[in-house]
């Protein structure tokens, strides 16, 4: 049997791998092959860690949730357009000197719209499923 630590790292890497559309958490508890318990203690760790999305959803006539990885890939095209890439300054941008990426505002702004980009597309996956 496997132990906790890999069935949860199994669950993560399921979830993620999901993308945008997530996993029902009965189709992870299926494929992990455990029970519901299991599975919605799972749910339930990763989503107080802040690593996952938990939308209610009705499928096949009973009450599941979709589970959302809000952990992004990291691909070359998730950070081409950080303005950091173009920037003059970032061989001198170091915290706590004048130059820094902590007080910059080109970065803080393509932060916020990244973040925000990311809430919409949730929201509408949401409702979707509503």
């Amino acid at each position: 049997m496997n132990s906790r630590e890999e069935v949860e790292r199994q669950a993560f890497q399921l979830i993620h791998e999901a993308g945008r559309e997530g996993i029902l958490q009965i189709e992870m508890w299926r494929t992990l092959e455990t029970d519901t318990r299991v599975g919605s203690r799972i749910a339930l760790k990763f989503l107080k860690k802040g690593v996952i999305k938990r939308l209610k959803e009705l499928h096949e006539g009973h009450w599941t949730y979709r589970l959302i990885s809000l952990r992004k890939p990291v691909t070359v095209d998730s950070i081409i357009d950080c303005p950091c890439m173009a920037c003059n300054d970032i061989e001198r941008c170091t915290p706590g000197l004048p130059v820094s990426s902590l007080h910059c505002g080109k970065l803080t702004y393509w932060i916020d719209l990244n973040t925000d980009i990311e809430r919409v597309q949730l929201e509408e996956l949401h409702e979707d499923n509503i």
